[in-house]
């Protein structure tokens, strides 16, 4: 399934966890943890487990995960009755090794659910690749600000604090062929700041983005949207290479080899996506 956007709900909210599905968001978030104050922890478990409990509630065709807190156990404890509505866990502050803590975890309470495994520390940016080839693993998802404040950087318009991050954990998604979801973007009234991040996330190689408001959405769909462009010049290459039956061919004076026969194929797979 596609994960253009990645929806966070406050757990604790019942009411917005219920309407986020109908938001149009691809995944959505019921948070246990960030969005939460410990205080509130075991009202907000109650509250996400009476809601997938509930037999009317729709999640439509939206993906829904719930994201594990500062109690994992206790959060999934909570999940095993409803495991049938769950899609998948995300785990934050995701390294090699609490990955598979969770994934042992998981096993033990016969929950078969992908993680999502959110990458916002040194560790575990150091880690994304063995965390991307981790079997229960089924997204890497980059958060640039709690990694910020691992590192001790400044956030900067540019990110260029947080650059290298960025690539190296879409680099892991890619190797370990799972899917790469971006950081979100804090300022809910920067919507062209908010389009120019989703753009750069594209051609960086990421799949979606997180998004922290259903405001958002729109925004990044649109950012993501393959270039019509682009998509025009892929369906030229595949047309030529149907008809050079293997050969060599060119496309608008430009040869084409195998590596953008692969991005063409690439740039159309993505494009149906997105229909």
């Amino acid at each position: 399934m596609a994960r253009r956007t990645v929806l966070f709900t406050p757990g604790d909210r019942p009411d917005r966890c219920r309407t986020a599905p109908a938001t149009g968001a691809d995944t959505v978030v019921f948070d246990l943890e960030d969005a939460v104050a410990p205080t509130d922890a075991d009202a907000a478990r109650e509250a996400v487990s009476d809601l997938l409990s509930d037999p009317t509630f729709d999640p439509v065709n939206a993906e829904v995960a719930v994201r594990v807190g500062r109690s994992p156990a206790a959060d999934l404890d909570a999940l095993v009755d409803v495991s049938s509505r769950l899609d998948a866990v995300m785990v934050p502050k995701a390294t090699a090794e609490r990955v598979a803590t969770v994934s042992e975890m998981l096993a033990a309470r016969d929950l078969s659910v992908p993680i999502l495994a959110l990458i916002e520390t040194a560790t575990g940016v150091l880690d994304a690749r063995e965390v991307a080839a981790a079997a229960a693993v089924d997204a890497l998802c980059f958060g640039a600000e709690d990694l910020a404040a691992d590192l001790g950087a400044t956030r900067t318009g540019a990110g260029t604090e947080v650059l290298y991050a960025r690539q190296r954990v879409v680099v892991a998604a890619r190797a370990g062929g799972v899917d790469a979801v971006d950081t979100v973007h804090t300022d809910l009234d920067d919507d062209s700041g908010l389009r120019e991040s989703s753009e750069f996330a594209a051609t960086l190689g990421y799949d979606g983005k997180m998004v922290i408001h259903p405001d958002q959405l729109t925004v990044v769909v649109e950012g993501f949207a393959p270039d019509p462009e682009r998509v025009a010049w892929a369906r030229q290459v595949l047309d030529a290479d149907e008809a050079a039956e293997g050969g060599v061919f060119e496309v608008d004076g430009e040869m084409i080899d195998a590596p953008l026969l692969a991005q063409a194929e690439r740039i159309l797979d993505r494009a149906d996506g997105w229909e």
